[in-house]
């Protein structure tokens, strides 16, 4: 089971320096988990050191020509700095989307200077920091990058200086794999729940529909968590990408976008025959991902080879879409709007629940680091907020490197209750 491998029996290293790094998008509640790691630690009598905006300036490290600078690339965390933090919104230390593990793919790849070249100067410019330990928080790329950084460490010669590497998982979509939610998730659904609770009222009011996007790359669990507080009408999920829905290209399953904006049009009718004008409509923006590679092929990929949802709006495509085949369908025109939901959550400010989790988070980092001398793990937290370690290699693939997306399962209590609380669709006359 997952966290529960026995801890480390040997004596924890002494700590005199602990950097922290946030890597990837804001999440609510992040200051949370860093002041409170921060605050441990301090009270340990170790520093901390905040690396600024990520694995950026990082990756750009050179001793001799770019040396990393005070305040613009790294910052010790005062007693100022934790006053009243964990409340906070925002990333007190910034955030970045650079990727020290780019090009590497397999184990063989982590014996090759070219393409650890990035790691190199990661390590070179934490062991310059004379930084002991390093809390990296993030998603499931920034969980590789601290992987590849304890298994590019494993490999370096006895005597070697070593910086020990814990991780904490960070995303509001909810779908990491080792630990029950993450923090910011309860934010992330408060804030888009309310939004969309905005627009239902907007649609009564002008007998009118909203598909409404929100973030959720690979699993549907933000998109469900937005659709049941805030009591849409239908949400689709990458996991209901089955049946008419799904179509084969590749080898890969893809949506069918013609036949998501048919079931939006079947939902309107079904709703029209029970006297309702209105609704809403709840999608992942991970759908976007599965379109077609026609829909694919141009659009832009960041640094971890992710395409770019936000400039494919698969809400207002739908949306459209929607319209045009509702006109042909019945011959007048319904009023159907795409909006786009996500950015506004990712630095609200944090619900208690994630504040709490987040704390419990940032205090298990110190644990795992000063207490059980622990390396290359993942911090997680079940039940009560207990506490678990749980190793890298439970978490990556040691072949491919890869981590896995958990989903919400058809047919669980979760998918069922939000199915149960859509409309019920029954065929168009």
């Amino acid at each position: 089971m997952l966290g529960h491998r026995p801890m480390d029996a040997r004596s924890p290293s002494p700590l005199r320096r602990v950097g922290i790094v946030f890597s990837g998008g804001p999440a609510p509640a992040a200051n949370a988990v860093i002041g409170t790691a921060a605050s441990a630690f301090r009270r340990a009598g170790c520093e901390v050191i905040g690396i600024r905006h990520g694995y950026g300036a990082l990756v750009d490290y050179d001793r001799a020509t770019r040396p990393l600078v005070a305040e613009k690339d790294y910052h010790v965390v005062s007693d100022a700095d934790l006053r009243g933090l964990r409340n906070t919104r925002g990333i007190l230390i910034g955030t970045g989307r650079a990727n020290p593990g780019k090009g590497i793919r397999t184990t063989a790849d982590l014996d090759d200077p070219a393409k650890t070249d990035r790691l190199r100067r990661v390590h070179e410019a934490l062991a310059d920091l004379d930084l002991d330990a390093l809390v990296s928080i993030g998603g499931d790329d920034t969980l590789r990058t601290a992987n590849f950084l304890y298994e590019y460490q494993r490999r370096l010669p006895p005597g070697a200086r070593r910086v020990r590497v814990v991780h904490v998982p960070k995303t509001i979509d909810n779908d990491y794999r080792g630990i029950d939610f993450t923090f910011g998730f309860f934010t992330a659904v408060e804030v888009m729940a309310q939004e969309l609770l905005n627009l239902r009222a907007d649609a009564v009011a002008t007998s009118s529909y909203f598909v409404v996007e929100t973030m959720g790359r690979k699993a549907g669990w933000l998109a469900y968590g937005v659709a049941i507080a805030g009591e849409a009408h239908m949400v689709v999920g990458v996991e209901d990408v089955v049946g008419d829905l799904a179509i084969q290209e590749g080898g890969e399953v893809r949506l069918s976008i013609d036949h998501l904006a048919d079931r939006v049009v079947d939902l309107i009718l079904a709703r029209e025959r029970r006297g309702k004008d209105y609704g809403t409509v709840v999608l992942a923006e991970g759908l976007a991902e599965m379109l077609p590679e026609s829909h694919l092929r141009d659009v832009t990929r960041d640094d971890h080879g992710h395409v770019s949802l936000g400039r494919i709006d698969i809400g207002k495509l739908v949306a459209r879409l929607a319209a045009d085949r509702y006109e042909r369908r019945i011959g007048k025109s319904k009023k159907i709007t795409g909006v786009q939901l996500g950015y506004e959550a990712r630095c609200a400010a944090p619900h208690a629940f994630d504040v709490m989790l987040g704390s419990q988070l940032g205090f298990g980092a110190y644990c795992a680091l000063a207490e059980k001398g622990l390396d290359g793990h993942m911090v997680s937290a079940a039940g009560q907020l207990e506490l678990r370690y749980v190793p890298f290699s439970d978490l990556v693939d040691p072949s491919t490197f890869q981590t896995a997306v958990r989903f919400i399962q058809r047919g669980s209590d979760f998918h069922r209750l939000a199915t149960q609380l859509g409309t019920k669709l029954t065929p168009s006359p």
